[in-house]
């Protein structure tokens, strides 16, 4: 039977349009209409959406030669008991001691030229990609992490083949592995790229904030030492010119690490707005023709971003950025607000400069400068009413007022972006079209960053170790959350009184004692539940924005924002980590 559907998938594949990638819904409804077809039941639909989607790629993935094939391959495969493989940031390093099939597979795979990682999920994948060191992917895992990782890596246009394994247990689990070896040994036949793909743009935004591009865009006029290898310390930067010195910091902490989705929406929205080239067979010349006024434009809101982390740090005096100390522990609170106020003004430099952004209208120039410093401006009003909360001792917060917040903290970053690759996309003559554009952009991006901010929420609370957050961080750190406000609305008497205790730096309790009444508070007033339909309501609002918004190419990388930036996470009584801090009370 299983054969059968896998034929049954590839002729209905082959029926799809291939110019674009199929969304998670779209690739759902199709799997559903299979299965109804086959009279089969509803429980294959997730089994069923992994085999069309491998089997609508399978001739793109053809088109990728071996050496540029990423071979994916899950733990659980290996022996659980005395499996002498070690680890490191990108998975298990396999020592092929032959008591489990990933050293065959990994022999094979290698053998073919393909890179091999051993590991679980879409982050480091994705890492990979954007890189630029592979093209396609072929992989190992259990239905579950296949489902999810449709979002994150099939939306890009990706290539992708998947074997799923024969149980979840993710303990000495099996797989059939004459399949796998059949996925493996897909030939290699060249052909031309007919799917859509925003890998390049985002290979494009990443490579930005190499050291030899910014200082190919914004050259230093201070210093000359190498930045960004990795080696900035307080001892080197003293033995520098006092003035080189904020120079050579900030520019070194643009080329630290980070997902650069901010450069990559600007670049996108410009395409799409001057025919997709950039995401199409010839993408790499595309982008290559692109306006040097572009890239300035999408350098200048990764710079104020970075800006804001280094101002961020040091309000919650957090001890790392990047997997390194945070600019303040390694240099002091004064040098680090010095380093992000260089930043701010960098940013605003990126763009300031005529001659340099002299391919698009002036008009078009002052308009993106306009809308970046309005997004500035409601950025600082929404982290400063964070942080009077936060350091006040009322705990009192409205649903309403923490919906402000969010659209303030979380929304200008989006619609700046998005409107500065749209504006600088339409010429001279579309003036009064990009105004349109505006306003539009602006409620997408006002729903997104809001159902975003809800979601980083729930993530929070579920311990979202990608983000490095810590379960109930939230609570013990004194941030204002939708989750708090809608507690605070629902519950009445005692529970809401409690509520309010726990907050408190006298609280008294245990990191655990207080999670633990907090989430039995929580379920009591029923606020997961009441998040997540807000977050569907949000969801669906920017939806309806980008259904009435052309060009298709626009509509499309809205859709892919929210299908990409809207995560969900699963909700589970997590285990506590003390932060061994409470939140001030002034």
């Amino acid at each position: 039977m299983r054969e059968s559907l896998k034929a049954r998938c590839e002729e209905v594949a082959d029926r799809l349009d291939r110019s674009v990638p199929m969304t998670k819904d779209e690739l759902e409804q199709v799997a559903r209409r299979t299965l109804e077809e086959a009279d089969l039941p509803e429980s294959y639909v997730g089994w069923m959406m992994v085999m069309i989607s491998s089997a609508f790629w399978r001739h793109a993935l053809r088109g990728v030669p071996p050496h540029r094939r990423l071979f994916l391959l899950p733990h659980c495969l290996k022996h659980a008991e005395g499996c002498p493989a070690d680890y490191d940031e990108f998975g298990m390093n396999c020592k092929e001691c032959g008591a489990c099939s990933i050293a065959d597979f990994r022999g094979l795979a290698e053998e073919m030229g393909y890179r091999v990682l051993v590991a679980e999920g879409s982050p480091v994948v994705m890492k990979i990609i954007v890189g630029g060191y592979v093209d396609a992917v072929v992989g190992v895992a259990c239905l579950n992490v296949l489902e999810k990782a449709i979002d994150k890596v099939l939306l890009a246009g990706i290539p992708c083949m998947a074997v799923p394994l024969l149980s979840s247990d993710c303990r000495n689990t099996k797989v059939d592995e004459p399949w796998v070896d059949e996925m493996i040994r897909t030939p290699y036949e060249p052909a031309r790229q007919q799917t859509r793909s925003y890998v390049h743009l985002m290979r494009a935004a990443s490579d930005l904030f190499a050291p030899e591009s910014i200082q190919a865009v914004i050259p230093r006029s201070r210093g000359k030492a190498d930045f960004g290898t990795g080696e900035l310390s307080a001892q080197s930067v003293a033995a520098m010119d006092a003035i080189e010195a904020t120079e050579h910091i900030a520019y070194d902490f643009l080329t630290r690490g980070g997902k650069h989705s901010r450069p990559f929406i600007t670049m996108a929205a410009y395409d799409a707005m001057t025919g997709g080239d950039c995401t199409g067979g010839d993408a790499d010349q595309a982008i290559d023709r692109m306006p040097d006024a572009v890239r300035r434009a999408a350098m200048s809101i990764e710079t104020f971003h970075k800006a804001s982390l280094v101002h961020d740090d040091i309000e919650d005096d957090d001890a790392y950025r990047y997997g390194q100390p945070s600019l303040h522990k390694t240099f002091g609170v004064p040098t680090a607000i010095n380093v992000g106020d260089y930043l701010v003004g960098l940013g605003y430099r990126l763009l300031s400069d005529r001659s340099a952004m002299n391919s698009v209208p002036a008009e078009a120039q002052i308009e993106v400068l306009d809308c970046l410093a309005a997004a500035h401006t409601r950025l600082g009003e929404g982290q400063g009413a964070e942080l009077l909360w936060r350091d006040g001792k009322n705990r009192e917060l409205t649903p309403l007022d923490a919906l402000k917040i969010y659209a303030l903290k979380t929304s200008p970053a989006f619609e700046a972006a998005l409107f500065s690759g749209v504006r600088l996309g339409c010429g001279d003559d579309q003036a009064e079209q990009a105004a349109s554009y505006r306003d539009a952009i602006r409620t997408f991006s006002r729903n997104l960053g809001v159902a975003f901010q809800i979601l980083n929420d729930l993530g929070d609370f579920a311990g979202d170790d990608h983000n490095k957050l810590i379960a109930g961080g939230d609570v013990f750190g004194g941030r204002p959350t939708l989750l708090w406000a809608l507690a605070l609305e629902s519950l009445e008497g005692a529970d809401r009184e409690e509520l309010l205790s726990l907050a408190g730096s006298d609280c008294g309790m245990s990191d655990f004692d207080r999670l633990a009444a907090v989430r039995r508070l929580y379920d009591r007033a029923g606020v997961f539940d009441t998040a997540f339909r807000l977050v569907d309501k949000h969801q669906q609002r920017a939806e309806q924005v980008a259904d009435d918004l052309e060009p298709e190419p626009l509509r499309r990388l809205l859709y892919f924002l929210v299908d990409t930036v809207l995560e969900r996470p699963e909700i589970a009584s997590p285990s506590v980590v003390s932060l061994g801090i409470v939140a001030p009370a002034v």
